[in-house]
């Protein structure tokens, strides 16, 4: 068996895993909401780091998921802002009276 050594793609990769894992473990574990825009960005950034890397060492159903992946953050990044625009003009409307 021969030894592996990471290149600066697979260190991009990497990065990108440890921000999935980390995101994924802020929301089990009550520090971040499912709803946060924080969690949503943090996923589609993974998916970016993650495929970046994978452009250096394909793999078809790696870059499938990861596609989905950023295409599915996006919809809850602005899903998320979007109820935090509406959260926020509700409080101003609400202090206006």
């Amino acid at each position: 068996m021969t030894g592996w050594t990471p290149t600066w793609p697979d260190a991009v990769g990497f990065v990108g895993v440890a921000l999935l894992i980390g995101a994924y473990a802020a929301l089990q574990t009550g520090k971040l909401s499912s709803d946060a825009p924080a969690y949503s960005a943090a996923n589609a950034l993974a998916a970016v780091l993650i495929a970046f890397s994978l452009l250096f060492t394909f793999n078809a159903a790696s870059m499938v998921i990861e596609v989905f992946w950023f295409a599915i953050s996006l919809i809850g990044l602005y899903r998320s802002l979007k109820l935090r625009r509406a959260n926020k003009s509700a409080q101003k409307d609400g202090a206006e009276e």
